[in-house]
């Protein structure tokens, strides 16, 4: 298991990095290519996500992106430092707590609505790009975790 990890100070120009960095180890770990687009994009919004909440609760340890290579699956988790739950993660099919149960959609910030619309579409968003993804949260911050099936290398004789 081949594990790549990224930690970046919480400035939006970072997150272009985090895509073009995952959409290359995702080819290298045999995702399909017509999978990574979606990659790209779920990584961004993702990331996006996890630099909107340091920045609007104004925590300043990085971002985490940990890029996972697995026999037959490739997963990307991105963490966040902000703890308590996800702003809009009840609202989304299948996001889950640590406990397991749904987590409520209360904001997170003090920007009302608009935080909480945001977050709630940048969530939708990814659980339409990627088929297994699972958001936790907790005392130490939020992590979004996504896979996709790998395809192994042909062995050439």
């Amino acid at each position: 298991m081949a594990t790549v990890e990224l930690r970046f100070s919480a400035l939006p120009e970072h997150v272009r990095t985090a895509r073009l960095v995952a959409a290359a180890v995702a080819r290298r770990a045999g995702v399909d290519e017509a999978v990574l687009d979606e990659v790209r994009l779920a990584v961004g919004e993702a990331c996006t996500r996890a630099v909107g909440l340091h920045r609007t609760n104004n925590i300043t340890a990085p971002v985490r992106v940990a890029l996972v290579e697995d026999e037959k699956k490739f997963s990307i988790e991105v963490g966040d430092e902000v703890p308590g739950s996800p702003a809009g993660a009840g609202a989304v099919p299948g996001v889950r707590g640590l406990d397991g149960e749904p987590l409520p959609g209360a904001p997170v910030s003090d920007n009302g609505d608009a935080a909480e619309s945001d977050d709630e579409m940048g969530l939708a968003v990814i659980s339409g790009l990627v088929d297994d993804v699972e958001v936790t949260s907790g005392e130490t911050g939020g992590l979004i975790r996504m896979s996709w099936p790998t395809t192994p290398a042909p062995v050439l004789p």
